[in-house]
């Protein structure tokens, strides 16, 4: 499983990185971006995707590997 950050989208509230630092940083401006580009370890996939649902601009989306 991958994340990725819409830059287009993101507005900053950050909430990504509230829920999930491992996986999302935010730069100097405030907007977010996936760590590890965008590699998400088994155990913070439910962090991953509580992410994704808690994004009020609906910038983060998953991509799931094999």
């Amino acid at each position: 499983m991958r994340v990725q950050v819409d830059g287009e989208k993101c507005q900053g509230h950050n909430r990504c990185y509230a829920i999930a630092p491992e996986l999302f940083d935010v730069d100097e401006l405030g907007f977010a971006f996936a760590l590890h580009d965008g590699a998400v370890p088994a155990e913070l996939e439910e962090k991953a995707r509580m992410a994704v649902a808690n994004c009020p601009e609906f910038a983060i989306s998953i991509v799931e590997t094999p």
